[in-house]
């Protein structure tokens, strides 16, 4: 996942203090010119480097980041605004070594006294720069905190998505299909965790995913930051299997449900969507109508036609894996 390594960001305070503190030890081990010339040295590289290490542990958003890790980070933190407090980090890191530069030929031919007082000036502007950036180092730090925990999800590998009202056999089906029961984990934007799966076929592994919280409820009635977190699924999902109850047993008329269907079928137009309707063993006479027009039947519970749902997933999403060229 490439939000979870990132490091912490230092304040800066922290910063400040880490750069004086060893430019001091620095300079106590020369003496003269030479050792204004090592504490300068020392306080510039150590908060330009860190400076600079702070963004280059993150992501290109444009070109490293996945559409779905993107628009998933956009519905959690504000992508432009921390996009803009990296940049103005790393402008920090460069006016740091600039003023490096400019100071230390200052250093070279006067007297100690001289030397010493424009050391001091260059570390009252080093701190001035550093402080500037404050704001932009908690926000990277705030906005770090925020997404390294995120959910592990392997966005190239082929997936199938399970939506629909609550209730419906959601969970309990990706539980019995998949080889990690209970896996799941908490987004942000939702206060249920969304479950995980892996199973295979033919030696290639497929992804589940079942989002509570999201997609089990009619569009108008989301969030903003919901709305965004469902836009990130559409890059994420293969297949979506949208599952029914036509029992009613959920607490949800079936004509809801089928309009939750038929909005998530037009928002995922461009994959395949399959409708299943699920506690075929409780079925009754009119349950089921030809107004649900479900591709597949099944039961959780008993176990029937679950592997026929499984595979028609798996036949919809058609994966080939890419083989190395054998020249």
């Amino acid at each position: 996942m490439i939000f979870e390594d990132l490091p912490t960001t230092p304040t800066s305070e922290e910063l400040i203090d880490k750069a004086f503190s060893r430019a001091a030890r620095a300079g106590k081990a020369k003496g003269g010119l030479e050792a204004q010339q090592s504490m300068l040295q020392t306080a510039a590289n150590i908060i330009s480097d860190n400076l600079e290490n702070v963004v280059t542990a993150w992501p290109d958003f444009e070109y490293d980041a996945h559409p779905f890790y993107y628009e998933l980070a956009d519905a959690i933190v504000d992508v432009d605004r921390l996009r803009q407090a990296l940049s103005e980090v790393m402008w920090a890191s460069r006016k740091a070594r600039e003023i490096h530069e400019e100071y230390q030929p200052r250093l070279r031919k006067t007297d100690v006294d001289t030397a010493r007082k424009h050391r001091k000036q260059a570390f009252a502007r080093l701190a001035d720069i550093v402080e500037q950036v404050d704001d932009h180092l908690l926000y990277i730090n705030e906005s770090r905190n925020d997404l390294r925990d995120l959910p592990e999800i392997n966005p190239d590998e082929p997936t199938i998505v399970v939506a629909g009202y609550p209730n419906v056999g959601k969970s309990s089906f990706v539980n019995d299909v998949t080889n990690a029961r209970g896996e799941t984990a908490s987004y942000p934007f939702t206060t249920k965790g969304i479950g995980v799966g892996h199973f295979e076929r033919d030696h290639i592994r497929y992804q589940i995913v079942d989002t509570p919280g999201l997609l089990d409820r009619p569009p108008a009635e989301r969030n903003e930051i919901e709305s965004q977190a469902v836009s990130a699924v559409e890059h994420l999902a293969d297949c979506m299997l949208v599952m029914i109850d036509p029992t009613g047993n959920c607490g949800y008329p079936t004509g809801s449900q089928l309009e939750l269907r038929d909005s998530i079928s037009a928002q995922f137009e461009d994959i395949p969507v399959l409708t299943i309707a699920n506690k075929e063993d409780r079925f009754e006479d009119g349950d089921l109508t030809e107004d649900v027009a479900a591709d597949y039947t099944m039961s959780v519970e008993t176990g029937a036609n679950v592997e026929t749902v499984l595979d028609a997933a798996v036949e919809a999403i058609g994966y080939e894996p890419e083989l190395p060229f054998d020249g």
